[in-house]
């Protein structure tokens, strides 16, 4: 599955000077939104646009599309969001294509495990296939519970795209 185009290195260099330009916020400096940034959305639909700075007349880097896919929120502005997908690649997307929901992507090379309990040893109640989505259900104590196909299980918290708090772009 392939999620956008390739990023030439000018863009990517355009990219970090924004991001010194939009400072991500702080506890001392809350967010248009008034969410935290880091955070994780998803796209609300098949094709979204992605932008090497905060609106229309900045360049059309790639289009992604995946409807659903995880992104992570790491700046924002009134009506834009900068985000971070799971191959690495950081642009700007409109506040109107993203969703609150939460999803997690497998970026790992062989299947993931999705365990019954949420506990090292546990039987794998499924697996989740090489770069396939699925819900994220809750997380706790270092362990998040996703759902896909009618499966579900119990993941460590940063196993799968999109369970890691921390930054996951830079």
């Amino acid at each position: 599955m392939r999620f956008r185009s390739r990023q030439t290195a000018a863009a990517f260099l355009a990219g970090l000077a924004l991001a010194a330009a939009v400072p991500a916020a702080s506890a001392d400096r809350p967010t248009p939104s008034g969410f935290p940034v880091p955070r994780y959305v998803t796209l609300k639909f098949g094709k979204v646009n992605a932008r090497s700075g905060p609106g229309d007349d900045h360049r059309l880097l790639w289009v992604y599309s995946t409807r659903g896919l995880p992104l992570q929120v790491v700046a924002e502005t009134a009506e834009w969001r900068r985000v971070c997908d799971p191959e690495g690649g950081v642009a700007w997307v409109h506040k109107r294509t993203t969703d609150g929901r939460r999803a997690v992507i497998n970026t790992l090379n062989r299947p993931a495990p999705l365990l019954h309990r949420p506990k090292p040893g546990s039987e794998p109640a499924a697996f989740l296939n090489v770069r396939a989505m699925a819900s994220l259900v809750r997380c706790e104590k270092g362990w998040c519970k996703v759902k896909a196909d009618g499966a579900s299980g119990w993941v460590r918290e940063g196993s799968l795209w999109g369970t890691a708090e921390a930054l996951q772009c830079r």
